[in-house]
């Protein structure tokens, strides 16, 4: 099962009503059972609605969607939104986060919107998923307080099956190595899949890693396929001119496969030796 987060940058009604854009952007989407989008930015909601029914006409599998309000601290909102499918996951609960710890209220321009999905394929029976899409000049406090929305997370539910994902913006003058090792996220239990040297841009004019994802505890970890967390570059998958792929997007999605449940082992019948025949004499 596929997991993915994709800052789609600026995602409204013009773009979903490209025909070109729209083709591709379903396209990246069906390959994954659960895809969080960055960057809606849908007062009404139509955008996605016209979205979620292209994506329903062309996979042969059916997403539902989940979304949260529109989030930002001036006339400039985004959502976050889930897209998946409904014959593999259920969304069994959902979670605002408040961001108004006592002192230190407002410390995300755009809180998470935390989901708790039943996958009961997957080692992973009950998921949580994180969502983050950093101002990047605020970037290093940013991540830092996503060990708080952790905290807040467990709390709530009880669950250490937790993956945080999305564009962190960390990487290059937003986040130094410096800078990181400040940063309580990039200490043990949490386990960054997606390394410095990958590039998650889809502009050449620079190969930063901002998109991210991870996962805490080592339960977690080992419900991941290794060294399945990587991006997907769409250009170079659907041969694209740097002009068109900037149509998509200036970023790249990144994913991450977890393990799905061994089946049953099957049996293989015991071998009968020959029958005596029932008057038989021994």
């Amino acid at each position: 099962m596929k997991v993915a987060a994709f800052n789609m940058k600026n995602l409204g009604m013009k773009k979903v009503s490209d025909s070109f854009v729209s083709k591709r952007l379903i396209e990246i989407m069906s390959q994954y059972s659960i895809v969080l989008i960055l960057e809606v930015v849908d007062k009404n909601n139509k955008a996605m609605e016209l979205l979620q029914e292209k994506l329903n006409k062309a996979s042969e599998r059916s997403y539902k969607m989940a979304r949260s309000a529109c989030l930002g601290r001036d006339t400039y909102k985004e959502q976050y939104v889930y897209f998946y499918r409904e014959d593999e996951v259920k969304l069994e609960d959902e979670y605002q986060y408040e961001d108004n710890q006592a002192g230190d209220e407002d410390a995300f321009a755009r809180e998470p919107y935390v989901v708790h999905f039943k996958c009961p394929n997957t080692v992973a029976e009950d998921l949580v998923l994180i969502p983050v899409h950093t101002k990047p000049e605020d970037a290093q406090k940013e991540i830092d307080e996503l060990y708080d929305v952790v905290t807040a997370v467990r709390e709530k539910w009880g669950i250490d099956n937790i993956i945080i994902l999305g564009d962190f913006n960390a990487d290059g003058r937003y986040l130094s190595a410096k800078k990181k090792k400040t940063v309580r996220i990039c200490k043990e239990p949490f386990h960054w899949l997606i390394d410095d040297s990958v590039d998650t841009t889809a502009s050449n004019c620079n190969d930063e890693t901002y998109d991210r994802i991870v996962v805490y505890g080592s339960e977690m970890l080992d419900a991941i396929v290794p060294d399945s967390a990587k991006a997907f570059n769409f250009q170079k998958e659907f041969k694209l001119t740097d002009e068109d792929a900037l149509r998509i997007s200036d970023h790249y999605p990144v994913e991450v496969e977890l393990k799905t449940k061994a089946g049953p082992k099957k049996t293989q019948p015991k071998k009968k030796g020959p029958q005596k025949d029932a008057g038989a004499e021994d």
